[in-house]
C-alpha cells in the first residue's frame, strides 16, 4: 500500500506532466512548432538577425540543439540564413514573415503562465518553490540533468507523438 501523501506528490507531478504535454499540444496544433522551436523563433525575432551561437547562449541549449531546431525552421520556412560579406564563416538567422505569423498564432506557452504568476509571488514563496522542485529534483536523481527553462515533456526538436 501507498502512503497517502506519497500518492497524493506523485499525482501532482503527473498533474504537471500532463498540462505539460497539453501545453504542447496547444502549440503544435496552432502552429505545427515545438517548444523548443517557438523559444528559438522568439529569440530570432526577438534580435533580427543573429547567429545560433548566440541564440544557444541566450536560451541555454547546446550549439548543435540550435542548429538542428534552426534547420527545421528554415525547413518550414520560418527563418532564413545568410552571410555577411565581411566574415562569411558566420551564418546568420533571420525570421520570414511566415514566421512572424505562426509567432503570432502561438498561444501562451505555460512557462509564460509560470513566470507571469511566480514573479508575482513574495520573495519568500518564491524560495520555498524554488528549493522545493530543486530538492524534488534530487530525489528523481535529476538534479545533474543539463535543462533550458523550457517546460514541455518531448524532444527538444520533435512534435511530439499525440497521446
Amino acid at each position: 500500500m501507498i502512503d497517502p501523501r506519497t500518492e497524493s506528490a506523485l499525482r501532482a507531478i503527473r498533474r504537471l506532466l500532463r498540462a505539460a504535454r497539453l501545453s504542447e499540444k496547444q502549440l503544435a496544433t496552432a502552429t505545427g512548432l515545438t517548444p523548443s522551436q517557438l523559444v528559438v523563433l522568439q529569440e530570432v525575432a526577438r534580435h533580427g538577425d543573429t547567429t545560433a551561437g548566440a541564440i544557444a547562449a541566450t536560451v541555454q541549449f547546446s550549439q548543435a540543439t540550435v542548429t538542428s531546431i534552426v534547420d527545421r525552421l528554415a525547413e518550414r520556412e520560418f527563418v532564413v540564413r545568410s552571410r555577411r560579406e565581411r566574415d562569411r564563416r558566420q551564418v546568420w538567422v533571420t525570421v520570414t514573415e511566415a514566421g512572424t505569423d505562426a509567432l503570432s498564432s502561438a498561444p501562451d506557452m505555460m512557462q509564460d503562465q509560470f513566470r507571469d504568476r511566480f514573479e508575482q509571488l513574495p520573495d519568500w514563496e518564491q524560495a520555498m518553490i524554488v528549493a522545493m522542485l530543486e530538492r524534488l529534483n534530487a530525489l528523481l536523481d535529476a538534479d545533474q540533468i543539463d535543462a533550458a527553462p523550457v517546460i514541455f515533456a518531448g524532444a527538444i526538436d520533435r512534435i511530439s507523438p499525440a497521446e
